[in-house]
C-alpha cells in the first residue's frame, strides 16, 4: 500500500491490505467527481494570481542561497539556488518544510540521515527537526514548501518592502503576489 493509501487507511479505521481506504464504490484511485468538485463548502481564500518567478528578484541570507519565495494565503513555496560550495547551516523551525530538487545536487543532512539529492528527490522535515544542505562542486535549484508560510522569509519579505519605500505593494512583489 502505498503511504497516502497507508494514511487514508489509519485515518478511516481501514487497515487491511485489499481494502479501498475512501470507501465502497470509491474505485481504486478514489471518487474522482469528490476530488474534482465544484461546490464550495467554505469562504474564497483570495483571488488567484500567476507569478513568474524568473521575475523575482532573489534575497540572500548568505553569500551563494539565493531565495524567491511565493505566498499563499496558509502555504509557501519558495525557490531555492544555491551555487557551488554553499552551506545552509543547521537550523529548526516550526514550519513543515518539504524539499523537493529541480535540477543540480545538493547534500541534505536530515537529523543526521545524511544523502546526497538529484533532481526528484524529496525531503520532508517535520517542524522542529535539526536539518541542513550543502552544494559541493554543482549548483542545485530546489523548491521549499512550507506550511504554515515561513515567517523569517515573512519578515524578509517586509524588510525589502521598506527598503525599497514600497509599503504593502512591495511585500506583494517580494511574496510573490503579483
Amino acid at each position: 500500500m502505498s503511504d497516502a493509501g497507508r494514511l487514508a487507511a489509519e485515518a478511516s479505521g481501514a487497515g487491511a491490505e485489499g481494502t479501498d481506504p475512501l470507501g465502497p464504490g470509491a474505485g481504486p484511485l478514489g471518487d474522482a467527481s469528490s476530488h474534482f468538485t465544484t461546490e464550495a463548502l467554505g469562504e474564497r481564500g483570495g483571488i488567484g494570481r500567476y507569478v513568474n518567478v524568473d521575475t523575482l528578484e532573489p534575497v540572500e541570507f548568505l553569500p551563494g542561497l539565493g531565495f524567491r519565495p511565493v505566498l499563499g494565503q496558509r502555504a509557501m513555496t519558495n525557490f531555492v539556488s544555491f551555487q557551488p560550495g554553499t552551506t545552509a547551516p543547521r537550523h529548526v523551525h516550526e514550519e513543515e518544510q518539504i524539499v523537493i530538487v529541480l535540477e543540480g545536487e545538493l547534500t541534505f543532512d536530515l537529523d543526521g540521515d545524511v544523502r546526497t539529492m538529484r533532481r526528484g528527490d524529496v525531503a520532508v522535515v517535520p517542524s522542529w527537526v535539526p536539518h541542513s544542505a550543502w552544494t559541493t562542486d554543482s549548483h542545485c535549484l530546489e523548491i521549499d514548501v512550507f506550511c504554515p508560510p515561513r515567517q523569517s522569509l515573512l519578515k524578509l519579505s517586509e524588510a525589502r518592502a521598506v527598503e525599497r519605500g514600497a509599503g504593502e505593494q512591495g511585500r506583494d512583489e517580494q511574496a510573490g503576489e503579483a
